[in-house]
């Protein structure tokens, strides 16, 4: 069986600021273990230092038995990557490179022949396809195989030589995340570390993960914000939080009791602390001012003085961590009394013909499981709709989403201005700038601002300290609530939000749920959180069957 062992670990962040010092725990065999805190404390940071993929500078980790990773955006890895990369890139580092291997001298073999090259080259190209072959069967390629299949027939209801060159993109987000967890659950590595694995999974996915986790011998080393997820799997809780961490030895459904009193304590030890601080120096001066016309108390005084360093030298005991105060401020605008008509709409190869109609401040959940064309709709409505008006076409990025394949009309209101958020962040245009560098240009659809009105925007979203920082390297949540930024300064006045809540914490959660309570416009949000979805007023479901209907409550597994 496998374990981790973190020691005393510690990271600097290239700009010098440490990001985390002293993060000890374990995770025994069989574990399962989860780490939560803020968006930006850490964590997938953390991930990447016990997987291998950044260095530990300070502190140790320690692993036993093979190790299966699976990434926060676990299907981003290229628009032409296929289903057979996305399989290798899980798999242990000898059969990915075979893999590899095999897949460019096939390749290699092929381009020959069709060149019809010389016997002599060909030949050449035929051995080392055939050598490479060799080398897959000996490390257990054939065995993977076998795998990939199961998988396949089980994910997507197909055999695997009939999606292994099937682009990655697509699959739905959901898609991908069951393909991988179900490789990496019945893979043969005995320590998992999964970050927010249950991101885009619906709502059935998410129980048949919890099931999974459960009743799973593996180690297990995940990162989530899904409240009912954790109180069902965790069987301790790893904070991280204020440049550190701790371990809550309970569930989940104790943490939140644990933190209050471990704050309270903390509070307590540097109330304590200070009085005695205080005690020591003023001792100290005492002596001083006395030793100063008493030759015979200097050695008191020096006494004071050492006690009084060594006191400050072993330091205080930590502070709690400031809670964030996130405040977003979702303005919006009137629009005319029907803000989305859709007649006899139909997304090919997803629904029936469906007739819809949204009104000014309405507040709809769209749900129903993966790959039903959810987001689909979203991507028509952000791109204008089936004749977008250019006078109020999309905004910050949605411009630049594929077509949507369809049928009937799908229209915008007088005055509706959607803006779009998208579950995979995907913004190549911002990847390498800073975000103040993206507030200050602006954009086509949004102005500008100098730096200290760009500071002061991202200060509000608690993210001020990455101001400098280039929208490529941020956390997930980070980039969640930036991309919810850039919609608060894009003037929309139709929200359509691809699961927003999927990378955020729970303090930015309840401040998003805040500002769409407050936002003088019309909202659609595609969405698997329960919790989330409580603050809805209508609830559109497309089902399996491809049928789209209204429901007066939340549906889920339909």
């Amino acid at each position: 069986m496998g374990y981790v062992d973190v020691a005393a670990v510690g990271h600097v962040l290239p700009d010098g600021r440490e990001l985390l010092r002293d993060v000890s725990f374990r995770v025994g065999e069989g574990a399962k273990i989860a780490l939560v805190g803020p968006n930006g404390a850490g964590k997938t940071t953390l991930l990447r230092m016990v997987a291998g993929d950044l260095p530990v500078r300070s502190g140790s980790v320690a692993r036993s038995g093979g190790l299966g990773v699976m990434r926060q955006f676990i299907g981003m890895i290229g628009d032409e990557s296929t289903l057979a990369d996305l399989a290798l890139g899980l798999v242990p580092p000898a059969l990915r490179e075979a893999g590899r291997r095999l897949a460019d001298t096939e390749a290699a073999m092929r381009a020959a022949e069709a060149r019809g090259t010389d016997s002599t080259a060909a030949g050449k190209a035929q051995l080392a396809y055939a050598n490479a072959l060799a080398a897959w069967g000996e490390i257990g390629g054939y065995d993977a195989e076998v795998l990939f299949d199961t998988v396949a027939t089980v994910v997507l209801d197909q055999p695997w030589d009939a999606v292994r060159d099937r682009p990655v993109r697509t699959l739905s987000g959901g898609q991908q995340k069951r393909f991988a967890l179900e490789l990496l659950l019945r893979g043969t590595d005995e320590v998992l570390l999964l970050d927010e694995p249950d991101n885009f999974l619906d709502v059935p996915g998410k129980r048949w993960l919890e099931g999974r986790l459960r009743e799973s011998a593996k180690s297990v080393l995940y990162v989530s914000h899904d409240r009912e997820l954790l109180a069902r799997t965790a069987d301790r809780v790893v904070t991280v939080e204020g440049g550190s961490a701790w371990v809550h030895p309970g569930g989940f459904t104790s943490w939140h009791e644990a933190r209050v009193a471990r704050h309270a304590r903390l509070d307590e030890q540097r109330r304590r602390w200070d009085e005695e601080h205080q005690k020591l120096r003023e001792l100290m001066l005492m002596y001083k001012q006395k030793a100063a016309y008493n030759d015979g108390l200097a050695s008191r005084y020096q006494a004071a003085q050492t006690r009084l360093r060594k006191f400050e030298e072993a330091g205080p005991p930590p502070v709690p961590p400031k809670e964030q105060d996130i405040r977003m401020r979702l303005a919006g605008g009137r629009t005319g009394k029907r803000a989305v008509i859709c007649e006899q709409l139909e997304l090919d190869g997803l629904t029936y013909p469906f007739d819809l109609e949204l009104w000014y401040g309405d507040r709809v959940a769209v749900l129903g499981a993966n790959g039903t064309g959810k987001s689909h709709f979203l991507r028509l409505l952000a791109r204008g709709g089936s004749d977008p008006d250019p006078a109020t076409g999309p905004v910050d990025g949605a411009a630049a989403l594929a077509p949507v394949a369809h049928d009937g009309v799908a229209r915008l209101g007088a005055r509706v201005r959607p803006g779009h958020f998208s579950q995979t962040h995907d913004r190549p245009e911002l990847t390498d700038r800073t975000l103040v560098e993206i507030l200050w240009r602006g954009d086509e659809h949004r102005a500008g601002m100098d730096r200290h009105a760009a500071m002061g925007a991202l200060s509000r979203y608690e993210l001020a300290g990455q101001g400098d920082q280039r929208f490529g390297t941020l956390s997930g949540g980070q980039q969640a609530r930036f991309l919810v930024l850039l919609l608060e300064l894009s003037g929309a006045t139709l929200l359509l939000l691809d699961e927003p809540t999927d990378n955020l914490d729970l303090a930015s959660a309840e401040a998003l749920e805040a500002g769409l309570a407050a936002f003088a416009g019309t909202v659609v949000a595609v969405t698997h959180d329960r919790w989330f979805t409580r603050s809805f007023d209508r609830f559109v479901l497309f089902r399996g069957d491809g049928e789209v209907v209204e429901t007066p409550e939340p549906v889920w597994g339909v």
